[in-house]
């Protein structure tokens, strides 16, 4: 079976020839079953062989990356037909890219000073619309108020005219103050605070008028949409003029010159917009150039994306390999299964054959001491599985991966506390819907919780099947029970049922067939009864699989030959385990099967505080008595059996390995002797008998309590299975029933409404997350730490079918 113990490993050297290494190493990739160990440790990333490569990929990924946000900019997205065009010249589409990212960066400039030009000109027109309205309007008050003066002129004076009417008039224009003006555009928010300023520090020697624009405004510097209000300010002196000029830098303001002559501003306004109309052509003839310019790169994006991340990894990789003292080829080692042993020769071949080497790569099998990294070959299926299990710790090399059995019992155990067909339909029908269209939603980008639902699609399913099947098992279909596999056993002694409340149901035909009976469901003795149930099930079921972990333990130290831990720690365990608790499941079911009415709570604590009283009316079989004894001896023996022997065995052990390969030093040569010395005397040094006896100590401890409290652990199998059921209970009565009796269909179809809220949001939702998660502690907990390490390290192949994920 693969996913009983991880594939066969070793330890393997290439030795390639210079001309041959690019292609040996890109075709190892494409295999995917190599794992490279790094010989250049010490070495910085600076001064390794390929670093100058390295750096030369990564700048054609920058280039890359330049023309995705430009795509992105532009609403394109890079086509995903391109991955089946021919292979590219790195060195040609190096070139190429160069070629690409120099025309489009032209193009960006050139658009970029055409649209601030437009943005300016298109500012220039709104001031010449605006202020001309101001210098208009002020002109026709002018002309009134001099109307008026005339007539007043020419009638007769009044009381009411000036005083100094005629000297006013008198005055020589030549006196007169000339006033100078500022127009253009400044931000909206910014105005009121502009105004201010303006008049502060000239103390109010200027006049200001402001004018809404209508719409946002493209601002020639930001490129961005903004408000904007067109100005003009009237000053005198040179002095207030280049005050007003650098408060208007200080607040951004774009100034625009202006003429006060009528038939200049017609002029420059057509010309204004004759100029709008050109650029606006010209900017639009760019962007169709520039479109078509990004939809040409679009169309080899993923292509030329994938060829450089390939050979950036590849160099990565060449990188780790180590330098012949010929220089002439280079030196790899690294691990690989046993199965892929053909097919990397094979590879080696090819890439020798295509390279067109005159030399052949050499594939060494070496013999070494380190741990082989853990590989298991899964699919679609059991990979979702088998990383429940690497969540907790990776596999060490070999031993018996729990993954086999998670496969079964995760969703048995999670079904075990979400026992209910009716929901277990609907986790159904909505996996197989992702599993229908896994092809679709394998391509896309989906969010964190939908892909993580997703990733989980087959370990759903089987918890869903499973529900099903715990649910047949108690009889509920969203709480309602159904004769599914005949009629009730249960029936009433008189026709109209009058002594159904006093004497209570009676059986009148043969035992419901498969399940709970449907008329145990509203009864009185209903919760008492499945509490009884459910309890006594979740600790068979805890029993039987922490006894299967023990037995994985066994199976574990045989398959090490590891005859310590077989007969110090298997024996013992199992003696411990099955003397009390695998004895509580057996009275559990000869109690079910005998029909006896015997207390088991009474049984098992006067067990261990009167072990020789009588049992009375609690004894389910002759000599239990004697039998309970004989458990409490034996489990008593087996805690010191756990904890004294090992450690002193080990140290025996050592101390034999030690002498013997010191007595064998005396028939060996003195290079012999030196290599011997050298790697014997740090086993010596590292056994510390305190070290190991503590170990094995807190070991015992911690079996010897964790038998007790992991057994009682499983007893939320009964809990969450009692919840799960009041919950839809409640749902069912209190909501869908209650609005169901009123006459009203607006209250029914509420009624409907939070019935199918409730259980979708709290039953098939937040139930199915918790059920999860205490399905997958003890796992983790009292099931994997009766025989699973889990101190090995992954194996990490080299492999480009890892880059699109990365991508991704």
């Amino acid at each position: 079976m693969d996913l009983l113990r991880s594939e066969p490993m070793q330890f393997v050297q290439l030795i390639i020839p210079n001309e041959s290494v690019h292609r040996t190493v890109s075709y190892l990739g494409d295999l995917g079953l190599f794992q490279f160990n790094d010989l250049n440790a010490s070495r910085s990333p600076f001064q390794r062989t390929y670093a100058a490569q390295i750096k030369r990929c990564g700048e054609m990924a920058r280039k890359l990356r330049f023309f995705r946000e430009q795509m992105a900019r532009a609403g394109l997205s890079p086509s995903s037909n391109s991955l089946a065009v021919a292979d590219f010249d790195l060195d040609n589409l190096e070139v190429k890219l160069g070629e690409f990212e120099a025309e489009l960066l032209e193009i960006n400039g050139n658009n970029e000073k055409l649209r601030r030009n437009y943005s300016e000109l298109l500012e220039y027109k709104l001031v010449l619309q605006k202020v001309g309205e101001f210098f208009h309007l002020a002109q026709s008050i002018a002309a009134a108020q001099q109307r008026e003066l005339e007539v007043q002129q020419n009638g007769e004076g009044s009381i009411d005219s000036p005083l100094l009417l005629e000297q006013e008039m008198t005055t020589d224009s030549t006196k007169q103050v000339k006033l100078g003006y500022i127009s253009g555009l400044v931000l909206r928010e910014k105005s009121m605070a502009f105004e201010r300023i303006l008049f502060r520090s000239t103390r109010g020697n200027v006049y200001l008028r402001q004018a809404v624009v209508d719409g946002s405004v493209t601002d020639p510097v930001s490129g961005e949409k903004v408000e904007k209000n067109v100005f003009v300010i009237f000053y005198s002196g040179e002095r207030a003029k280049n005050k007003i000029l650098k408060i208007s830098e200080a607040f951004g303001a774009n100034r625009y010159p202006f003429t006060d002559d009528l038939g200049k501003q017609l002029q420059m306004i057509t010309e204004v917009s004759g100029k709008l109309s050109e650029l606006k052509t010209t900017i639009d003839l760019g962007q169709v150039h520039r479109s078509k310019l990004l939809q040409m790169i679009g169309h080899q994006y993923e292509q030329w994306n994938l060829l450089v991340k390939k050979e950036k990894s590849v160099y990565h990789t060449l990188n780790m390999l180590s330098v012949d003292v010929t220089k002439k080829c280079l030196v790899g080692e690294g691990w690989c299964p046993v199965f892929a042993t053909n097919q990397i020769q094979n590879v080696i071949q090819k890439a020798t054959f295509d390279s067109k080497s005159q030399i052949e790569a050499i594939f060494h099998v070496l013999q070494t001491k380190e741990a082989p990294p853990t590989y298991f070959r899964t699919n679609k299926f059991t990979s979702t599985f088998q990383e429940i299990v690497d969540a907790y710790g990776i596999a060490k090399y070999q031993e018996a991966n729990p993954g086999v059995y998670t496969i079964v019992t995760f969703p048995f155990l999670f079904a075990v506390m979400f026992g209910d067909w009716g929901h277990g339909i609907c986790l159904l029908l909505a996996t197989l819907y992702l599993i229908i269209r896994e092809k679709k939603f394998s391509s896309q980008k989906l969010g964190d919780i939908v892909e993580m639902t997703f990733a989980g699609r087959y370990v759903i399913m089987m918890m869903a099947l499973f529900s099903i099947y715990t649910g047949l098992i108690y009889n509920e279909f969203f709480s309602v029970p159904f004769e599914l596999f005949g009629p009730s056993a249960y029936g009433c002694r008189h026709t109209s049922c009058r002594d159904a409340t006093t004497i209570g149901l009676i059986k009148v035909r043969d035992t419901y067939p498969f399940g709970v009976d449907p008329k145990w469901h509203g009864t009185r003795s209903e919760l008492p009864f499945l509490n009884s149930l459910k309890m006594k099930m979740s600790i068979l079921l805890g029993v039987a699989q922490m006894n299967l972990g023990i037995i994985l333990s066994y199976f574990n130290a045989k398959f090490f030959e590891e005859k310590i831990n077989i007969w110090y720690q298997f024996v013992p365990q199992m003696i411990f385990l099955n003397s009390l608790f695998g004895y509580l499941s057996l009275l559990i079911i000869v109690k079910w099967c005998s029909g006896s009415q015997a207390d088991l709570y009474h049984v098992m604590i006067y067990m261990f505080l009167s072990p020789t009283d009588d049992l009375g009316e609690n004894e389910l079989f002759p000599g239990q008595q004697f039998v309970q004894v004989l458990l409490l001896l034996a489990a008593l023996t087996a805690v010191p059996w756990m904890l004294l022997p090992k450690p002193f065995l080990l140290r025996k052990q050592n101390a034999e390995r030690h002498q013997g390969q010191s007595y064998s030093l005396l028939h060996g040569t003195d290079d012999n002797l030196e290599t011997k010395q050298h790697h014997s005397s740090p086993s010596h040094d590292d056994f510390d008998f305190s070290e190991v006896f503590v170990h094995q100590l807190i070991h015992t401890i911690e079996f010897v309590l964790g038998a007790v409290s992991n057994t009682a652990s499983y007893l939320r199998l009964w809990a969450l299975s009692l919840a799960h059921s009041e919950l839809s209970s409640v749902f069912y009565d209190k909501v869908l029933l209650l609005a169901w009796g009123f006459d009203s269909w607006s209250i029914r179809i509420i009624g409907i409404a939070v019935f199918i809220c409730a259980t979708v949001g709290v039953l098939l939702v937040m139930e199915t997350l918790s059920a999860f998660l205490h399905a997958l502690r003890l796992h983790w907990v009292e099931f994997q730490n009766k025989f699973y390490a889990g101190d090995g390290f992954k194996f990490s192949p080299y492999s480009f079918s890892l880059l699109r994920e990365e991508d991704e």
